[in-house]
């Protein structure tokens, strides 16, 4: 199959979308742009704060997009091309989308709180406790994967001898200085522009020049040679700070200028796959479809039956449910009008479509080595795709190596920004699980107003974080991937009997919101077996496949309860 063919036909579908679909949705629900929204009506200097459409749209794009887009359509190329991209498209346009942009509209109707709070609001307390709890470890076992990831992207590597080794060390090195000389001009940035009134266009110009100006220093210039452990702390410190200062100094900035190395990223892939297309380079070998189970298991471990592996695997390429928490945690407090709801949140999620359709296409160009298990990590996968595409273009031959360091840095950059937007989101949970519905953190007394103080639920948060980074967290991470996508079918639910309460359709959230509910439980079910399986052989494992099951187990009850309460809310809305 030709990969231009799969792009252009693809990103022509999600534009179309957007402007047929996107809009039908923001006409139903009423979006207003003369409503004030929480940004303004809750200002508060810190998380509340009116962001600039554009700058918005960059947090809010490099907080949902991360490495996940670029993964999931790796992992899930071995049932072919055609199920990875029918379920990016299908699952972006009609799920992933619609679960963003009603999360965030909803958010923003409900002064800003998150999506625990939303339930409240239509099936009580219990049922929003119950869905932070869920929520809140959910993102402490993002923190504790990222924080890890992070640090093992900066961490020096040791010779026999125990000394640093320069010569391995210095692609990570490089990293971690680019990233500290980034936040840096982040801060700079936020202060002009939201301090000084500096012109955003005469800024961004600058901040870009910048961008490439410390990616240059970096990648010559890096004398911080740390352990791993040493970064996990100063990580941690990193991500406390972050969790607790004022948007606008950090979190916007930082996520904003981070947004133009994704977007740069998108169109180098976007040059490669259509101009190395042209000169014939950039075929995309992957079968149409291989099967309904993973028998190629490239990594070692088969994903098991498409159903559901494929709708768990590419979660962020179509619907996740860490974006329901970012739109209505971060972004919903920086909204500036109703109006930039469909471009942020149903238009990102678009975006980060074509991310996931260009990750398609990388790895149908190596799909050889990706198939044999010769080449198998999916930012590696992603990278040499995408860097052999540009150099199969003609007067761009010797720019494979350039295209493939950079395509590898600008992956690795994006797990700090989501990160820190994990701890954020974390922290914010961990408020308002203290708080009874409708009360606010200057309503808490006692006991409840030292834990939601925002120091102590950051340090709570990345204290249980880093110390699970430390540990453990990969014996637990493989449930993260139907944990998610659970996360996204109770989002769903929630915004489905919110809009049913507010009087406005909600009929397009129920076939998603059931198909994920049906999905989620299937692999949890799988996950049980699974892990029943490792408990009657025996073995050193067996203290972690009870863990697993017990938390798959919990999960299960979690999205029964939480459907039965949405089921009976929505069929009481309908008789009255």
């Amino acid at each position: 199959m030709n990969s231009i063919a799969v792009l252009v036909i693809g990103i022509a579908i999600l534009a179309i979308a957007y402007v047929t679909y996107g809009k039908w949705l923001a006409d139903q629900w009423g979006i207003d742009p003369s409503k004030e929204t929480p940004s303004h009506t809750e200002e508060d200097g810190v998380d509340y704060v009116p962001a600039k459409a554009p700058v918005l749209m960059g947090h809010h794009f490099s907080s949902i997009a991360g490495a996940g887009p670029i993964n999931g359509p790796i992992q899930a190329a071995v049932f072919g091309w055609i199920p990875v991209l029918l379920w990016i498209l299908i699952g972006g346009i009609f799920f992933g989308a619609v679960h963003d942009f009603g999360a965030l509209f909803a958010s923003i109707r409900n002064k800003g709180q998150s999506i625990g709070e939303v339930i409240a609001t239509t099936m009580g307390g219990k049922a929003k406790k119950l869905f932070i709890i869920f929520s809140y470890l959910t993102l402490i076992l993002v923190v504790a994967a990222f924080a890890s990831i992070v640090a093992n992207t900066f961490m020096a590597a040791y010779d026999e001898n125990g000394a640093v080794d320069l010569a391995a060390s210095a692609s990570n090195a490089s990293t971690a200085m680019i990233s500290i000389m980034f936040i840096i001009i982040a801060i700079v940035f936020g202060f002009f522009v939201y301090r000084k009134n500096m012109g955003l266009g005469l800024s961004t110009i600058i901040g870009v020049a910048a961008i490439i100006l410390c990616m240059a220093v970096g990648l010559n210039w890096h004398p911080i040679y740390l352990s791993n452990t040493t970064w996990m702390i100063i990580v941690g410190i990193y991500i406390t700070v972050a969790s607790i200062t004022p948007v606008w100094i950090l979190l916007q900035p930082r996520d904003y200028l981070s947004s133009f190395l994704l977007y740069f990223m998108m169109i180098v892939a976007v040059v490669g796959i259509i101009g190395g297309g042209i000169a014939g380079g950039s075929q995309m070998n992957i079968p149409a479809f291989t099967g309904f189970k993973d028998t190629l298991a490239p990594t070692g471990t088969s994903l098991g039956y498409m159903f559901p592996a494929l709708f768990v695997t590419i979660a962020c390429g179509a619907i996740s449910g860490f974006h329901s928490l970012v739109g209505s945690g971060t972004t919903a407090k920086q909204l500036n009008n109703e109006k930039d709801a469909r471009p942020i949140a149903y238009g990102g999620m678009l975006i980060e479509c074509a991310l996931a359709i260009i990750s398609l296409c990388a790895v149908g160009y190596v799909w050889s080595e990706y198939a044999a298990g010769e080449t198998v990590t999916p930012t590696v996968v992603f990278a040499s795709g995408i860097s052999r595409m540009v150099s199969s273009i003609p007067g761009l031959a010797g720019t494979e190596q350039i295209a493939y360091s950079l395509l590898v840095l600008t992956v690795s950059a994006f797990c700090l920004t989501s990160l820190d937007t994990a701890t954020r989101l974390a922290r914010y949970m961990f408020q308002e699980f203290w708080l009874e519905p409708g009360e606010t953190i200057e309503d808490a007394t006692g006991y409840k107003k030292v834990l939601t103080n925002p120091l102590v639920s950051t340090i709570i948060t990345v204290v249980l974080g880093i110390t699970l980074g430390l540990t453990g967290y990969a014996n637990v991470w493989p449930l993260f991937g139907a944990a998610n996508q659970l996360l996204a079918a109770l989002g769903l639910l929630a915004v489905a009997t919110w809009l049913g309460k507010a009087g406005k359709n909600n009929k397009m959230f129920y076939l998603p919101m059931a198909f994920m509910l049906v999905v989620t439980i299937t692999s949890l079910c799988f996950t049980l077996q699974a892990n029943f399986s490792g408990i009657s052989a025996g073995g050193e494992g067996v203290t972690w496949c009870v863990i697993r099951a017990v938390i798959a187990l919990l999960l299960i009850v979690l999205a029964v309860i939480l459907a039965i309460d949405g089921i009976k809310t929505m069929s009481g809305q309908k008789k009255n």
